[in-house]
């Protein structure tokens, strides 16, 4: 039957894999949100209704709140990351200060980010929630830098390997290939951390970027999120 093929077809059970993960439920959010951002953006410049405008607005509110309050507790994660990291005898000392630096900013975002979700809730108003969230987004923008440092000091050292590797051994090809894997692995995460860094910079005042990047660049950098968790739940 149709139904049956549909039912237990491999993309279905794909799909419910990755809609089972909180990243991958999370991602699918955020492009929502950023491109919503960037919409609402694209249609009052186009001297679009309130009423268009609307529901785009709303949609970067409430799905913005919804991930807010998913990442509750999740700071924890990348303390123990950046523990983690810190006492890895395996890395090279560049490596491991971008690990450390990259998993210390992304948890004090979200320590502080946590801190504004009642502010942000409408159930208590804080004073302090516009200081704090200005702080979350300032660790998260360091944490990104120290990603990308990583990301580029990555690609220096597969430059290096591929340079040493004989092309017309069968393992140098096969080497060649790994390199190549690694590669474009890496620049698609420097690409997703520099689409991001528009957000944090944008959101402390350091850039002057309007909705529509940051809401475009965000969209990109979703959409990367979303294919990378994909793969991973392949």
């Amino acid at each position: 039957m149709v139904a049956d093929s549909l039912v237990y077809h491999p993309s279905v059970a794909h799909y419910l894999k990755f809609v089972a993960t909180t990243v991958g439920r999370d991602k699918l959010l955020r492009t929502l949100q950023y491109f919503s951002r960037f919409y609402a953006w694209y249609l009052f410049r186009t001297n679009g209704s309130p009423s268009e405008i609307a529901p785009f607005e709303a949609i970067k509110k409430q799905f913005g709140l919804a991930r807010k309050l998913m990442r509750v507790g999740k700071n924890i994660e990348h303390l123990k990351a950046a523990a983690v990291a810190a006492d890895s005898k395996s890395l090279d000392p560049i490596t491991k200060y971008c690990a450390v630096g990259r998993q210390l900013g992304y948890a004090g975002y979200l320590t502080l980010d946590a801190a504004t979700i009642l502010d942000a809730a409408g159930i208590r108003k804080s004073e302090s929630a516009k200081r704090l969230s200005k702080e979350a987004y300032r660790c998260w923008m360091f944490g990104l830098l120290f990603s990308t440092m990583s990301g580029v000091y990555s690609l220096y050292n597969l430059r290096q390997q591929q340079s040493r590797v004989d092309k017309k051994d069968g393992e140098g090809v096969v080497a060649i290939k790994r390199i190549e894997k690694e590669r474009a692995a890496v620049n698609l995460q420097l690409i997703s951390d520099l689409c991001d860094l528009t957000v944090p910079t944008s959101a402390i005042g350091l850039t002057s970027f309007d909705d529509g990047f940051v809401g475009l660049a965000g969209t990109v950098s979703s959409l990367i999120g979303v294919y990378s968790q994909w793969k991973k739940t392949a």
